[in-house]
């Protein structure tokens, strides 16, 4: 076993967390970087943007399918997949330029292997390349990231399904499905739902939940799914999937109705498992260092994302909360600032943290659904708006009368209190992120200027809000 000398700052995962791992080097600290797989983490490498390369194409092929009502109509299309799919590895393949420039880099130590604690101070890294190696810290940070949960189904490792991550690896399709059952109803389901559908393949979801996206507002997931409906995606919900079978090269999933306990048989060419995930606080061995965990594996945080042991710090889905890429590059920047600024200490805060589920139509929101409100006992009013009742949106072929032409759903609490804000439609994602600004200037934090409020709040990723928001990033 090698040991490494000690270093300010280690940080284990290279997603979110390098931007504190910049921070740090510009302050000229040593530092370490820990990473098993592939730079860049989920986002980059199997996550938002290469979905998102994949989503463009499927949304482009139900716009053309809707031009019909303005008087446009388009030849069935013809899909590369082969392009499209070019496409998408170049973008993965960015991790590479990245790895080499950390490796390259100064006062940084690159281990390329899967860290965990020995104690509060000291990490060993088993390498990718064989051996190990230890290092101490001052500073460490758990970025660490998470991955899917495996349900227990009967066969299902003997039927070797997808998960999200061998999708965008060993397993990428060389041809688009010619059938996709997707085991799941949440964000990754309806994603993927909508651009194998577009593209051409026989898609079934099978969710446990009774509605899709189960904790968005129930008015924008019955829009999703009566879309994907008429756009040919067969939906088994209130099912639980309990066993899969493999034979002669075909897939077979057999759910059963958690109401009546009829069982239905979906057979498909593959089957992506799409039931959610999990902290990687585990593979860290966490409980090494006394880091305390919620009842799911979270790692636990006060309201400067430390961990109970002061010097240790955790960001991004490590913690099983709020998933989202924009939330960790956030908690990212507010560390990076209370590290390593001359400033006061900023708290995290999560008022308003937006979401988007890419699928057809968008989905936006943030804050509170109209459910939410009511269990919580906080009183309010609701105010909507129709795509069909402007003039924007009846151009685009949108009417009020029409079953899909989207809406705004706003709660409006006491004193004139923004409580949620809801987005099914266009542009969802775009859409919703002037109230984020608008929940966070009203939060009772303290920005100080209009343009700190931009810096300071979550924008949606990746969403065309990144370009406006994204204009403040060097001021």
């Amino acid at each position: 076993m090698i040991r490494i000398p000690h270093v300010d700052l280690a940080v284990i995962g290279s997603g979110a967390g390098l931007i504190v791992l910049e921070a740090a080097l510009k302050k000229g600290l040593t530092c370490a970087l820990i990473e098993k797989d592939k730079f860049g983490g989920t986002c980059l490498n199997r996550g938002c943007i290469p979905t998102k390369m994949l989503v463009y194409p499927a949304d482009l092929v139900r716009e053309a399918q809707r031009g019909e009502r303005l008087g446009v109509s388009f030849p069935k299309p013809d899909i590369d997949w082969g392009r499209i799919s070019q496409r998408v590895w170049q973008q993965i393949d960015a991790n590479i330029e990245l790895r080499q420039g950390y490796l390259n880099t100064p006062n940084l130590l690159v281990l390329e292997g899967t860290g965990a604690f020995v104690d509060k101070h000291t990490l060993r890294v088993e390498l990718n390349q064989g051996g190990t190696t230890t290092l101490t810290a001052d500073t460490i940070l758990v970025a660490a990231g998470g991955r899917s949960v495996l349900p227990p189904i009967q066969g299902l490792q003997e039927a070797d399904c997808l998960t999200y991550e061998n999708f965008f690896g060993d397993r990428y399709p060389k041809q688009v499905y010619s059938s996709l059952a997707i085991i799941g109803g949440g964000v990754i389901g309806v994603e993927f739902a909508h651009i194998f559908s577009s593209l051409g393949s026989k898609v079934t979801v099978i969710g446990r939940a009774p509605q899709l996206l189960r904790g968005e507002e129930e008015e924008s997931a019955r829009l999703v799914q009566s879309q994907l409906k008429e756009n040919g995606v067969s939906l088994l919900l209130g099912h639980e999937a309990v066993r899969i079978e493999k034979r002669d090269g075909i897939k077979r999933v057999i759910s059963r109705c958690m109401e009546t306990g009829v069982e239905t048989a979906v057979e498909a060419q593959e089957v992506l498992i799409a039931s959610g995930t999990r902290p990687n606080s585990d593979l860290v061995q966490a409980e090494n260092a006394g880091i305390a965990l919620d009842s799911h594996g979270g790692i636990l945080l006060n309201e400067y994302l430390q961990t109970n042991v002061p010097h240790i710090y955790a960001l991004g889905d490590i913690t099983g909360k709020m998933l989202f890429r924009h939330k960790a590059n956030y908690e990212a920047q507010l560390l990076a600032d209370n590290l390593y600024l001359d400033k006061p200490l900023r708290k995290a805060d999560y008022t308003a943290v937006p979401m988007a589920a890419f699928t057809a139509p968008q989905l936006a929101s943030v804050g509170l659904t109209e459910k939410q409100a009511q269990e919580q006992g906080i009183p309010y009013q609701v105010l909507r708006n129709s795509y069909g009742s402007i003039a924007a949106g009846f151009s685009m072929g949108y009417s009020a009368k029409e079953q899909d032409a989207g809406f705004i759903k706003v709660l409006v609490g006491e004193n004139d209190k923004l409580l949620g804000v809801h987005v099914a439609g266009y542009q969802a994602a775009a859409l919703i992120q002037p109230y984020v600004y608008l929940m966070n200037a009203y939060s009772g934090a303290r920005y100080g200027s209009a343009i700190r409020l931009i810096q300071q709040s979550m924008t949606i990723h990746p969403s065309l809000s990144e370009l406006t928001a994204w204009a403040f990033e060097n001021y």
